[in-house]
C-alpha cells in the first residue's frame, strides 16, 4: 500500500482496521497493487459503504480517503450474509447486497464520525454480535492451508469428503481450496522475502516447487515480479 496506509489490529478478533489517504485530500498519487489474500474487507469512502471481495488478483484502489475493516478468511459471509463466491474479485456497493434504506443509514454514520475507522469497526462488532459464531471446521482449514497441508490431508483432517469441503469453500472464502491454498502461499512467500530470506529458500519454505515456480506464481497473482513486491 501507499506511505498514508496505516493499519492495527480490530477489537474484533481476526480482523485488522485500516485506514489510506487523508480527509480533503485526492490521495495518494499511484496507490500500490493489493495482493489476493483470501480477505474480504468492508470499506467506506466518503458517501460509500463497500464490500471487497476475495481476490484471485492484485487489484490497485481508488485515490481519496479509505478507512477498512479486514476479515480474515472465512469471516465475513456470516457477518454479511452474502455467500463469499458472489464477492469473488469485486467491489460492491453495499446498497446492492442489503435493503438500500438499511445501506443508507449505516453509511450516513460512518460519514458523520469524527474517525470513520472507528465507526466501521463498531459497524463491524455489531454485525459479529448478531450473527452465529464461525464454524470452528473453517478455522481448521485455513489453518491446515496455512500451515501448507495438502487439500486432501485438510479434507482428511476435518472429516470432509473433496467435494464438500470444496463447496463449503466457495461459500465461506469465495473459491475452492486449491485456490485459498495457493493464495496463502503467496502470503506465506511475501512474508519470507520481506524478512530478508533468499528467494531460493522462500520458495522451499512456503511450499513451492523452486524459485523459478514462485517466480510464476507471484507474476501471475500479484502482476509483477517478487523482487519489486520485497522493495515496497
Amino acid at each position: 500500500m501507499s506511505p498514508e496506509y496505516v493499519e492495527r489490529a480490530s477489537r474484533l478478533p481476526g480482523a485488522v482496521v485500516w485506514v489510506q489517504g487523508a480527509p480533503g485530500c485526492a490521495g495518494p498519487g499511484e496507490a500500490t497493487s493489493v495482493l489476493p489474500d483470501g480477505c474480504i474487507d468492508l470499506l467506506w469512502t466518503a458517501g460509500r459503504l463497500l464490500v471487497s471481495g476475495p481476490d484471485t488478483s492484485a487489484y490497485r484502489p481508488g485515490r481519496g480517503h479509505w478507512a477498512g475493516v479486514r476479515f480474515s478468511p472465512g469471516i465475513a459471509p456470516a457477518l454479511l450474509g452474502i455467500p463469499a463466491h458472489e464477492l469473488r474479485d469485486q467491489r460492491v456497493d453495499l446498497a446492492c447486497l442489503w435493503p438500500g434504506a438499511r445501506a443508507r443509514r449505516l453509511t450516513e454514520r460512518v460519514d458523520a464520525a469524527a474517525d470513520p475507522a472507528a465507526a466501521l469497526e463498531e459497524l463491524a462488532l455489531r454485525l459479529a454480535a448478531d450473527a452465529e459464531p464461525v464454524d470452528p471446521l473453517l478455522r481448521a482449514v485455513v489453518a491446515s492451508l496455512e500451515a501448507g497441508r495438502s487439500v486432501t490431508a485438510t479434507a482428511d483432517s476435518v472429516g470432509l469428503g473433496a467435494r464438500q469441503l470444496h463447496r463449503r469453500s466457495l461459500t465461506a472464502f469465495g473459491y475452492g481450496p486449491k485456490t485459498l491454498a495457493r493464495v496463502l502461499r503467496l502470503q506465506r512467500a511475501l512474508g519470507l522475502a520481506r524478512r530478508g530470506v533468499p528467494f531460493a529458500e522462500t520458495a522451499a519454505l512456503a511450499g513451492f516447487a523452486d524459485q523459478a515456480h514462485l517466480a510464476r506464481d507471484v507474476r501471475e497473482m500479484a502482476g509483477r515480479p517478487l523482487g519489486e513486491l520485497v522493495e515496497k
